[in-house]
């Protein structure tokens, strides 16, 4: 390892020295018997599957092996290690896991951490647990039975004995791992359904928490990389001389990517960047735009796709409704915009390399980094850091592996720091998405007709162009519409494009329930039936939606659910301030329910003002409800940055937006209040992170039609969308 600068401060750095003297258990990943049992070893640490340590002082050590960005997972996967352990949380920390296979899965997406780490970690737990009470029932020569445990100790009530787990780490050490160790009833859990305050805050506050950009070691080198504005561009030629003759600049070397300047300095290898001189080789790319787009997306949208549900006859039901509705929904690309610019540090040295970065996915990236490294991936060794925001930006390690390309080519450790420009024209992008639904109502008003016709950017297709389904990860919220509509058919058009596509907060979601609760909302309006109650009639009965090849189901009882527990801590139905409106919008995500409703009013010049939005979330049990809400809030920030605020240009085959004067965030001032209610459940936990983005934007725009009789079907909104309305 290099030598690295202020590391006794910097935990993350601490992972394998800190495996010392006591008890350590370890669990393969959905395998905890396997793993921990044969590789434990009396009183010392057990490599290479450790997930928890406890030392002989009563210290408990619990590595979070998902990525923290923002979600506390590094608090909530501990909380439930140390729940079924029942340790002194006062006496647990936390520190990060390395990429490692003895962590099993250690991709952080899909709101996927604590619904999958849950049960596994629950066991890692409870057998420790075990092993401890077995300790102290040896000691006290008594029936382990009549032991229990409490707050870091174990208890004989019988004799009011009393042991410290660090008193019993050498004894526990010996004995068997239990293979099935008994978990607690629920109902005993003292840490899970508190909202205990986050663990990584303290480091975040004091500023001892160590983000990627962090990274110092002795002889770094500094680089930045001018690449193509246009996708698919090459290096016809460069010309360094002005470059090399910059301060600070040590070399300009051809990768990949680009060209790399390097330097002592970030700020003299972006100086360096600017006198380089570089011709491109643009490609057929630079005849792309959103323009050329959305006419390729429109011509789609009018021809059948790919069926993906074809429920009834839904053309037949058209043409025989008694009304007929028609409308085109589009939504722009999406940049992730994380608040920490992507970087990575890296240091190749001839059979290995070790890299500093904060990724989100250990199994892209090494194979990424490897073959940036031309070596095998057991010559890497990855460090995760903090995550300034993810939002599945960095489930493309590009960074890191472009980072490794420089080290490689100077020999000298190299950190790469992206410039905001840098970050918001290079990034893979929600895709761009067009939909033409067509609606038909009988002469009651029901709905008895539903078609939706899209087309998007398929992610699946920027990374394997030949795939037979391009439509993977386009499709959730509008192939398993939950309504209950007699006739429903959904197609699907890949549209081709240059454009880098990736996996933004929600993927799919994020577009197609703003498409589905719009849509829904204006068929209510043509039926002249209150919003909510339309759903309420539409999602009655409970019905349970199966996914093909999932185990799981879409439960329409609880998507109602959060629709009526938002509502009713909402007021809907009762006055508002003058020129208030409310809209509504659920969806099943992730495995979570999740409603709001939003409050807006609309000024004259056609501002929007979104005053309160109130949340409802059905995601089983509530690990740690504090960091739930946390959660939900942050949702709507993302949800409505990009509904009210921000989009992605293409002109000639790059991106327009250039900063965040012209990619806009949400501003403080700009803030509603957020009210978040979390329905108690005693199902298992499901997803959180993702679930409160995508309803935002239908919630909020089906409240603007409330108060402006004005359907905005096009995001993000414009400012002449809703001029001359109040």
């Amino acid at each position: 390892m290099s030598a690295i600068l202020n590391v006794s401060r910097r935990g993350f750095l601490r992972i394998v020295p800190a495996a010392g003297a006591g008890l350590v258990l370890g669990l393969r990943w959905l395998d905890l018997v396997e793993a921990s049992g044969p590789q434990r070893s009396r009183g010392s640490r057990l490599a290479p599957n450790a997930f928890l340590q406890i030392d002989p002082r009563g210290e408990v050590t619990i590595w979070a092996s998902k990525s923290e960005m923002g979600q506390g997972v590094r608090t909530s996967l501990a909380m439930i290690v140390a729940d079924e352990l029942d340790a002194d949380w006062s006496r647990v920390r936390v520190e990060q896991a390395g990429a490692d296979p003895k962590f099993g899965d250690q991709d952080t997406g899909g709101s996927s951490s604590v619904r999958t780490k849950y049960g596994p970690m629950r066991q890692a737990g409870a057998a420790a647990r075990a092993m401890l009470i077995a300790a102290a029932a040896q000691t006290w020569s008594v029936d382990r039975s009549t032991c229990r445990t409490q707050k870091g100790a174990v208890l004989h009530p019988p004799t009011r004995r009393r042991l410290a787990y660090g008193d019993l780490v050498d004894k526990a050490a010996s004995q068997p791992v239990p293979q099935d160790a008994p978990l607690k009833d629920p109902k005993d859990f003292s840490l899970i359904g508190r909202s205990l305050p986050r663990t990584d805050t303290p480091l975040k506050v004091d500023g001892s928490a160590v983000y990627g950009i962090d990274i110092r070691m002795t002889g770094l080198l500094h680089a930045a990389v001018s690449r193509s504005t246009v996708f698919g561009g090459k290096v016809a030629r460069f010309d360094a001389g002005a470059a090399k003759g910059s301060p600070g600049v040590r070399a300009v070397v051809p990768i990949s990517t680009g060209v790399a300047v390097v330097a002592d300095s970030t700020w003299n290898a972006l100086k360096g960047r600017d006198l380089l001189k570089v011709e491109w080789d643009e490609g057929p790319g630079a005849a792309e735009s959103s323009e050329t787009l959305r006419a390729e997306c429109d011509d789609l949208s009018q021809k059948p796709g790919k069926t993906l549900r074809n429920d009834g006859d839904a053309s037949t039901a058209l043409e025989k409704a008694a009304k007929k509705f028609e409308a085109v929904y589009e939504l722009p690309f999406q940049a992730h915009a994380t608040m920490e610019p992507q970087n990575a540090t890296a240091h190749w040295r001839k059979d290995r390399v070790e890299v500093w970065a904060p990724v989100q996915t250990p199994s892209m990236a090494l194979p990424d980094i490897a073959k940036a490294a031309g070596l095998p991936q057991e010559a890497i060794t990855l460090h995760i850091t903090f995550l300034g925001g993810g939002f599945g930006r960095r489930i493309n390690a590009d960074y890191a592996a472009e980072a490794v390309e420089i080290s490689k080519a100077v020999s000298a450790p190299v950190k790469t720091v992206w410039t905001r420009t840098d970050d918001l024209q290079h990034d893979f992008y929600r895709p761009a998405s067009f939909h033409r639904l067509k609606g038909g109502l009988d002469e009651k008003g029901r709905i008895v007709a539903w078609q939706h016709r899209y087309a998007s950017t398929s992610i699946q297709a920027f990374y394997d162009p030949g795939t037979p389904h391009p439509e993977s990860d386009e499709i959730g919220g509008a192939a398993d519409l939950p309504y209950a509509i007699p006739n429903v058919r959904v197609e699907y058009s890949p549209a081709k494009s240059v454009v880098p596509r990736g996996w933004w907060r929600s993927v799919e979601s994020s577009f197609n329930a703003f498409v589905v609760e719009s849509f829904v909302d204006e068929l209510a309006a043509a039926a002249h039936r209150d919003p909510l109650a339309l759903r309420r009639d539409l999602l009655a009965g409970g019905r349970k939606i199966p996914y093909e090849g999932q185990t799981f189901v879409q439960d329409t009882a609880r998507l109602l659910g959060v629709l009526n527990l938002a509502a009713a801590k909402a007021g809907w139905g009762r006055p508002l301030p003058k020129g208030r409106a409310r809209g509504i919008a659920g969806h099943f995500s992730f495995l979570s329910y999740c409603a709001q409703v939003a409050e807006v009013s609309v000024g004259k010049e056609g501002g929007v003002r979104v005053h309160r939005v109130v949340c409802a979330i059905d995601c089983g049990r509530a690990v740690n409800p504090g960091i739930i809400a946390a959660q939900m809030e942050s949702a709507v920030v993302f949800g409505l940055t990009a509904a009210l605020k921000s989009g992605i240009t293409i002109e000639k085959g790059r991106v327009k937006e250039a900063n965040f004067d012209e990619y806009e965030m949400l501003r403080i001032d700009e803030m509603p209040v957020v009210e978040v209610h979390v329905v108690p459940s005693t199902e298992p936990p499901t997803g959180v992170g993702e679930p409160g983005v995508p309803v935002v934007a239908p919630a909020v725009f089906n409240a603007i039609f409330a108060a402006t009789g004005k359907r905005i079907r096009r995001l993000p909104l414009r400012p002449q969308d809703l001029a001359q309305t109040a």
